[in-house]
């Protein structure tokens, strides 16, 4: 069988691997399967190419084209999953493992595309916080924004999700309006490849927003400077290495690891044998233990659990780990298939045998174990081994090895502070789990440890129906870690966006502000139009597009007519002695929704228009009471515009409401959707 010739797409073309091409085996049978090599590459051409072709046409788009963009790429890939099933199963997952990785990074992109639509604007420049007040009267104001970097992304992946690790760096970089080069680990770098020529074939990206590499980066880091960005998954050793290039020191060029971790599972001392919680931990650590064979940066390294209970949880692990099914990933039934490669296997054995220095093996014989399928005896398998520690607080290579397969060390605590403390010795986790039933303990541990991880994961039997695993890091929620884990941090919705973003003071008027960002800053110009602001469709309302209402004056028996209509009847607004002793009022003052009340019926046009909904008010403060004969008046101002769809948009109104003395009484905003 002829080897697949795994290629690169650099500066516009797709390159063959050229002179001293690595041969990369199956995982399975262990036999050559593909070539990779990246010696006819042009780094420099191929940095050219991003910052000159691809970020350029990049940044010309807003964020909402990006994010349609993203969807359009992840609908694409869900198109050929099964052609990505079929090629992953030579790294060793299976089917289960292929809904992780493949599904997972496709349905991570999903995620992206919905919040680039949802929470970032329809414009080039992200606003970050609300603006600051710098001067007395107003006129000087400071506002942070997020732009993108005028350079490349440099992404540096791990082997064991060729998929999802790539995507879920590759979502946050294109929505930020910065360009991609990918370098997946060599030994999976085929299935790569495969997602990366069906989202270049799709013709949904602009020109250079999106290079591969498939082999070594060459001298590209040395090339780098302080607008371009390193992303990076692997192991802490070789994250130093990175680290340490002269380049990325001089400019001071981003680096984002995500690293080595000794991630942590406590049993909370609530759940003993028997509980609900006891079998969801049982069915939590085997679960971590051989999904992708271990091969998981966040997989469970360390279990920590109550003195008393480590033998019932030992006994109730080697029934369940006994039960798994270990060989070719293609049968049906195989719950765990092989390492990516012999030496990954090798050095699983060595580290191995490293912890077994000062523990036990209760579990799992490498010599002796059973696998199904065909010509597989040279494949990279490994049953899971599972360890005891009996003094963890004098062992150091338990919460410091960690071993890249199925291998997890049991070790006992003595209350919830001891669980803390041995949690907290692996130095820095991407991920902690506690499972408990006890909300104190809880408590008592994100307290305790969140300092050491970047995730804490708790569940228990309310929870446990719905919740994703201790492994499954979500695009919503952080994924990094402080200390060994390499200080980083991905996903998290937006916040993975402004990675790859420049955070900027701007200081200005409250015009050049509105101009800047495309939201109406109060204070600005106010534009007036000859009809209502409601009889406008919304691509033809601008941004400070002003109506002024006429006052109404609010009476003593509006407010009694609204209390008993309510049934709002509080003191403040229907005791005159009572509502004196309050020190918030001079009196008797109408109720604040009331005022919003009367407000809504000085702005509104009651007649059939583009106005389709009003679905929503933010932001409401009441800054000063309304009395009996006060008048208030109300300024409706476009703050902000959203496109929803071809039909209809969103549009965000500033609304003052104001005294007969023009001092601000209530202030919010408005949400409406409105055709075009």
């Amino acid at each position: 069988m002829s080897l697949h010739q795994i290629s690169s797409f650099a500066a516009g073309s797709w390159i063959k691997p050229g002179s001293g091409a690595r041969v990369v085996a199956s995982a399975i049978t262990g036999e050559p399967f593909a070539t990779a090599g990246s010696s006819d590459l042009d780094m420099q051409a191929m940095l050219d190419y991003a910052r000159e072709t691809g970020g350029p046409a990049l940044r010309k788009m807003t964020f909402h084209q990006r994010a349609r963009m993203l969807k359009a790429l992840a609908q694409e890939l869900s198109k050929h999953k099964q052609a990505l099933y079929d090629l992953s199963f030579q790294t060793g997952a299976t089917q289960k493992d292929h809904l992780i990785d493949i599904d997972g990074g496709i349905g991570t992109m999903f995620v992206f595309a919905s919040k680039g639509r949802r929470e970032m604007p329809d414009t080039q420049v992200y606003l970050d916080g609300e603006v600051e007040r710098l001067s007395r009267e107003g006129t000087f104001l400071g506002q942070h924004i997020c732009s993108p970097l005028l350079g490349a992304a440099i992404h540096i992946n791990a082997f064991n999700f060729p998929v999802w690790g790539m995507l879920e760096k590759l979502a946050p970089t294109l929505l930020a309006g910065v360009p991609a080069i990918v370098k997946p680990a060599t030994n999976s770098c085929y299935v790569a490849e495969l997602a990366v020529r069906i989202m270049l074939e799709s013709g949904l990206l602009p020109a250079g927003a999106l290079q591969l590499v498939s082999g070594g980066l060459g001298d590209m880091l040395n090339r780098l400077d302080c607008q371009d960005v390193v992303s990076f998954t692997g192991s802490a050793k070789t994250a130093l290495e990175l680290r340490q290039t002269h380049a990325l020191i001089r400019n001071s060029v981003r680096f984002v690891a995500e690293q080595d971790s000794l991630n942590a599972s406590i049993l909370g001392p609530d759940a003993v044998a028997g509980t609900p919680e006891f079998d969801l931990f049982v069915k939590e650590v085997s679960r971590e233990m051989t999904v992708k064979a271990g091969q998981k940066c966040t997989a469970i390294r360390r279990i920590i659990a109550p003195e008393v209970q480590v033998s019932a949880l030992i006994e109730a692990l080697t029934k369940r780990l006994a039960r798994v099914t270990i060989g070719d990933p293609r049968i049906d039934d195989t719950q765990m298939g092989p390492l990516i490669s012999g030496a990954q296997k090798a050095d699983v054995m060595a580290k191995a045998d490293l912890i077994a220095t000062e523990s036990e093996k209760v579990f799992g014989e490498p010599d002796a174990f059973e696998l199904q399928g065909e010509g597989v005896s040279n494949g990279a398998f490994v049953p899971p081994m599972l360890f005891y520690c009996g003094v963890p607080d004098t062992a150091t290579h338990v919460h410091e090895t960690e071993a890249f397969g199925p291998v997890s060390t049991i070790m006992g605590y003595r209350d919830v502070d001891h669980a803390i403390a041995l949690a907290n010795r692996g130095g820095g986790s991407l991920v902690t789990s506690l499972i408990t039933h006890d909300t104190n303990v809880a408590r008592e541990v994100v307290i305790g440890a969140a300092a050491f991880n970047g995730r804490i994961y708790i569940n228990d039997r309310t929870s446990m129906g719905e919740s994703t695993g201790h492994g499954s890091p979500l695009p919503h929620m952080v994924h990094g870690g402080p200390g060994r884990a390499g200080g980083g941090e991905e996903l998290g919705g937006v916040r993975a966006v402004k990675h790859y973003m420049q955070r900027t003071a701007i200081q200005g008027s409250p015009d050049m502000l509105t101009q800047i960002g495309q939201k109406w800053v109060p204070g600005a110009t106010e534009i007036q139009k000859p009809h209502h602001p409601f009889t406008y469709k919304f691509s033809e309302l601008c941004i400070g597009q002003t109506l002024h209402t006429e006052a109404r004056t609010i009476t003593l028996e509006d407010i009694e007519h609204f209390a008993n209509f309510t049934g709002d009847t509080f003191y403040a607004h229907m005791d005159e002695a009572a509502a004196e002793r309050n020190p918030f009022f001079p009196g008797r003052v109408a109720h604040g929704y009331l005022v919003l009340s009367f407000a809504a019926g000085l702005f509104v046009e009651p007649s059939e228009g583009p106005v389709l909904a009003n679905y929503g008010l933010d932001g409401l403060r009441f800054m000063k009471p309304v009395s009996p004969g006060d008048a208030i008046k109300v300024r409706l101002t476009v703050k902000q515009k959203t496109p929803r769809n071809e039909d209809y948009g969103e549009v965000r109104w500033h609304v003052t409401v104001a005294n007969q003395d023009d001092e601000a009484v209530a202030e919010y905003e408005l949400l409406t959707m409105c055709a075009d």
